[in-house]
Formats: C-alpha cells, sequence, structure tokens
C-alpha cells in the first residue's frame, strides 16, 4: 500500500509540475491585445432582448478583459441551461471580429452547430459581421465555399463540429477559439 501510494504521490507531482510548466510556457508568449470596446460593441451589448444576470456580466467583462490582455487567453464560462452562455461567447466573437480577426466556435455534434449557427444569424442580423458553418450537414460545395472564405478572410466567424480541426480548415487570420462543451465554454 505504501508503495503505491508513493508512486501515486510522485505522479501527481509529475502531473502538476508539467501543467506549471505548459502554464508558464503559455504565460510568456506574446498574444494578441484587442482595443477597447467599438461602438458596434456597445450597440451589440445593448440591442440584447433580456437582462443580463450579475454573473453574466462579470462573464462578458472578464473575457473581454482577458481578450484585451497581451497574452493568450484560457477561460472557462460555466453555467446552466438558460445562464446566458451564447451571448457571452457572441460578445467575445464580436470583440474579435472588430479587432480585425476571425472566430471559431467548435462545438460537439452537429445538431449543436445547425443551433448555435441559427442563433448566431439572428443575434448578428444587424451587424457587418459574415457567418459561416461547417459540418456534415452542408453539401461539399457548401463546405468547399466556406473553406475558401476561412483562408482569404472573408468569413468572420465560423461554427462547427470537429471538423473545424481537419487539415484542409486555414484560416487568414484566427483570433478567437471558443470551444462549447455542454454547459461550458
Amino acid at each position: 500500500w505504501e508503495a503505491v501510494k508513493a508512486r501515486v504521490k510522485e505522479g501527481v507531482r509529475e502531473l502538476a509540475e508539467q501543467l506549471l510548466k505548459v502554464q508558464a510556457e503559455r504565460a510568456s508568449r506574446p498574444g494578441h491585445a484587442f482595443p477597447p470596446d467599438a461602438h458596434m460593441e456597445g450597440e451589440f451589448a445593448r440591442a440584447f432582448p433580456y437582462d443580463e444576470t450579475p454573473d453574466q456580466a462579470r462573464a462578458i467583462e472578464e473575457v473581454k478583459g482577458d481578450m484585451a490582455a497581451p497574452h493568450p487567453m484560457d477561460r472557462v464560462v460555466i453555467g446552466d441551461v438558460g445562464f446566458g452562455k451564447t451571448e457571452v461567447a457572441m460578445r467575445a466573437c464580436l470583440k474579435c471580429v472588430v479587432g480585425l480577426k476571425q472566430a471559431a466556435v467548435l462545438v460537439p455534434t452537429t445538431i449543436l452547430a445547425d443551433q448555435h449557427y441559427r442563433t448566431f444569424l439572428k443575434r448578428f442580423a444587424e451587424y457587418p459581421v459574415k457567418l459561416g458553418m461547417l459540418s456534415r450537414f452542408q453539401t461539399p460545395a457548401q463546405q468547399k465555399k466556406v473553406l475558401a472564405e476561412l483562408g482569404n478572410g472573408t468569413l468572420d466567424i465560423v461554427i462547427g463540429t470537429q471538423r473545424l480541426l481537419s487539415p484542409d480548415v486555414a484560416f487568414k487570420e484566427l483570433g478567437l477559439i471558443v470551444v462549447d462543451e455542454e454547459h461550458r465554454f
């Protein structure tokens, strides 16, 4: 038993050491500092049809603060269904686009990709933001068009499944990846 405990303790120590090393390495790398909120971002926030919850407002401000910092962002937003995580993600995507970068929203299922795509289309309808979707719901021709627009920079935000991780997907200027993973962004 003592030998097993010692091996587990050593394994945990090694894992912690590796995690600290990776985090220190990431913190030392330069990232893109997005500019302060533009007029369009304020307009977008005011157009939100619901009252922000205090937690949602805090999450939005913390994400935008992270995006303004000159190092890569690592942030997890956790909340139950209806908390407003999608709005937090949309505000981050808009900040990215206003900062002249592309955003990707990675989701686990084709159904969720379609749902998010429709939600984003509705929310961004009045704004000069070009959206696309990449999943198996699309024909090869549709996928080819999305890939071309990602590569030449004419597509601002893409929502997709693991298809976004394929070798043929190339962004002109990727600035943000949002990963939707059941109650967490």
